[in-house]
């Protein structure tokens, strides 16, 4: 089995705990625009997505345009005022992130987010220049299309078989597989193991906590290359 050398996350759901806040936004925006209230497990189901792609994919009926662009604002706006209180990192994140850079492991991130979103969730948490390359729906292709898993690949110059990438959704193992990169799903974010394990990962985890252990195994761990000494923030 190939050494990994560079783990690729997901945001929300698999480092962010930010998945009924997503939820509530969704609902809260349509309920505003006054079209029909997804359920909540409609929800969960299209996180992952970028936004143009879930409103499209939870909205068929709406084939106005305008209507689609009032409630993706509206979305925007919701989510934007929730997040003045940053959605918390999952336990033990800071941590292990931490700890996979003093590894030697190359970070990135591959996210249904905006790039604004992103960087605007990177800077609350003082992460902002941590990870080493990341990539966000809106200025690539929405997953499960494998583009932005190959370009951070390709600027991090690590070959598919020497990458994991991380997710809660179907459509991060869709494009982990896509991109031929091993594919583990986390169950405590936006879909259950059952819903997951059609999409064929590799690995289940119940908690952030066991990826510490899973990728650092002797099976999986890369050798040390050097050790990085990287500050982690509270704040």
């Amino acid at each position: 089995m190939r050494e990994i050398r560079t783990v690729i996350f997901d945001w929300d759901g698999t480092l962010s705990d930010s998945i009924s806040r997503i939820v509530e936004c969704m609902r809260g925006a349509a309920e505003l625009i006054g079209v029909p209230l997804p359920a909540e497990q409609q929800v969960r189901d299209i996180i992952g997505l970028g936004l143009p792609e879930a409103v499209a994919v939870l909205f068929p009926d709406i084939d106005d345009p305008s209507l689609t662009r009032r409630l993706t604002e509206a979305y925007s706006q919701y989510f934007v005022a929730q997040e003045q209180t940053p959605s918390p990192l999952f336990d033990g994140v800071l941590d292990t992130l931490a700890e996979l850079r003093q590894s030697g492991y190359k970070l990135a991130v591959a996210t249904g987010k905006s790039r604004r979103g992103l960087d605007r969730v990177l800077k609350s948490h003082d992460l902002t220049n941590f990870f080493d390359a990341t990539r966000c729906a809106d200025e690539s292709l929405s997953k499960p299309h494998p583009r932005m898993l190959e370009e951070i690949l390709n600027r991090l110059e690590t070959p598919a078989t020497n990458a994991v990438m991380l997710g809660d959704s179907e459509y991060d193992i869709r494009m982990a597989h896509n991109a031929r990169v091993r594919a583990i799903a986390v169950t405590y974010g936006a879909q259950s193991r059952e819903h997951l394990l059609q999409s064929q990962p590799e690995h289940c985890i119940d908690a952030f906590s066991e990826f510490r252990s899973w990728i650092l195994s002797p099976v999986n761990s890369a050798p040390v290359s050097k050790t990085i000494s990287i500050p982690v923030s509270r704040g």
